[in-house]
């Protein structure tokens, strides 16, 4: 038992995919947690609220009385299919408003902002990131003489790197501001290379989406985010873990 036993915090949207493992790392850290979800001391300390984000107050039991929130949960898409990109604006806007808040009221308030999020799942559903690479998988399995590797970049990140940065950066008092994770930017076409080291059997597309030229990759930086302490799992074992989960899970149908 941690040192944070007896602390109890507030995790909106446990049962999600990124939730889940900070639920997890925080029961195993000690925390008592209110939300939701059946991990190892959870029936100890685990507390279970409703809640609805467009029903005004009705955090409110969970929260009060709670050390520490952790707000999560996102919808995934690498396609931006509207151009005024109203999602990608309100987002920006929730945070803004909550820096304003939260500073005019003296709180201490961390951005963690993960790239595409990989990795084992805990959940029992299929969430969007891990649906990406689900899509890839059966593309590569398809028999169709049309395969091929998309045109996109993977910018991806391990879903237990990014649930121990929010868990860091609440218990490291200096933390501030806003925290980019990103272990590392690919093109398909590297991942497409990765896989048959996971899995031998899988015959791999040579051909790049409509003959189109690569998306340009690029990095960020990740030295902010190692003053949390994270030391970033390599992509190449985020994919498999990806992968094997997927395969565990009874998505993904490889041999």
């Amino acid at each position: 038992m941690s040192s944070n036993t007896g602390k109890v915090v507030c995790v909106t949207g446990a049962s999600g995919y990124i939730a889940s493992w900070i639920v997890k790392f925080l029961l195993q850290r000690g925390y008592i947690v209110d939300h939701l979800l059946k991990l190892d001391g959870a029936k100890e300390r685990l507390l279970l609220f409703k809640a609805d984000l467009l029903e005004e107050g009705s955090f409110d039991s969970a929260i009060e009385g709670c050390d520490g929130v952790f707000h999560t949960a996102s919808p995934v898409n690498p396609i931006v299919k509207d151009p005024q990109m109203w999602y990608a604006f309100a987002k920006t806007s929730a945070e803004d408003a909550a820096t304003k808040l939260l500073n005019e009221n003296n709180k201490d308030f961390v951005v963690i902002n993960p790239t595409m999020t990989i990795g084992p799942l805990l959940q029992p559903e299929l969430n969007a990131s891990a649906a990406l690479i689900l899509n890839l998988i059966n593309e590569i399995l398809s028999k169709s003489e049309q395969r091929h590797f998309q045109i996109l970049v993977l910018d991806g990140v391990n879903v237990k790197d990014v649930a121990n940065a929010h868990i860091q950066a609440y218990e490291i008092a200096s933390a501030r501001g806003r925290y980019c994770l990103v272990e590392r930017v690919a093109h398909f076409s590297e991942l497409t290379k990765i896989l048959p080291d996971i899995y031998p059997t899988l015959q791999i597309p040579d051909k790049c989406e409509e003959d189109n030229p690569f998306v340009p990759t690029f990095q960020v930086s990740k030295e902010k985010a190692k003053s949390l302490g994270i030391e970033f799992i390599p992509l190449e074992l985020s994919l498999k873990e990806t992968v094997n989960s997927l395969k565990e899970k009874k998505f993904a149908n490889i041999n």
